[in-house]
């Protein structure tokens, strides 16, 4: 179940992007529910390209609570900020890259490729294909959550 502010904060971020020229989606457990899985989302994450991440942060100047800079850990690392609306943690991640198990850096997630659009509550919602999520999260190490998408995947997206 999807918590009610999380839906509003949904609907000011969509209608507010409406228009701009940002290429962004949601991705993590807020995607995860939009799209049926039962997982309870406790903040919105949104994934974009490097200019994307600070062009959002620009829209809801008023709303930033950590101004988005490039930073990272040995497995990640991205142009990450923070904002609130409605109450509710809103994470921005831009040219997001992993660490390869080579040690390498794979190149910035390209967004536009893993993106596509659900219908919710009347808005037009982008959304990061689950199938790549599922392949990210192998690729961090999250075997546990990977293995959520995939087997919910495999039960044909019926929960």
């Amino acid at each position: 179940m999807i918590p009610e502010a999380h839906v509003g904060a949904l609907r000011v971020l969509v209608e507010r992007l409406a228009g701009e020229p940002i290429l962004w989606a949601l991705t993590g457990s807020m995607s995860f529910a939009l799209q049926g899985l039962p997982v309870e989302p406790h903040d919105i994450d949104i994934q974009t390209d490097a200019q994307g991440a600070y062009a959002l942060a620009a829209c809801f100047a008023g709303r930033v609570t950590r101004p988005v800079a490039f930073s990272g850990t040995e497995a990640i690392r991205s142009h990450f900020g923070a904002l609130t609306i409605e109450g509710v943690a809103v994470e921005i991640m831009g040219a997001l890259q992993k660490r390869l198990p080579d040690g390498t850096w794979e190149d910035p997630v390209d967004v536009a490729l893993h993106r596509r659009w659900i219908e919710v509550e009347g808005l037009r919602v982008p959304v990061l294909d689950l199938a790549y999520e599922a392949r990210a999260y192998r690729v961090l190490g999250r075997t546990a959550r990977a293995e959520l998408l995939e087997d919910w995947l495999a039960r044909g997206r019926d929960g």
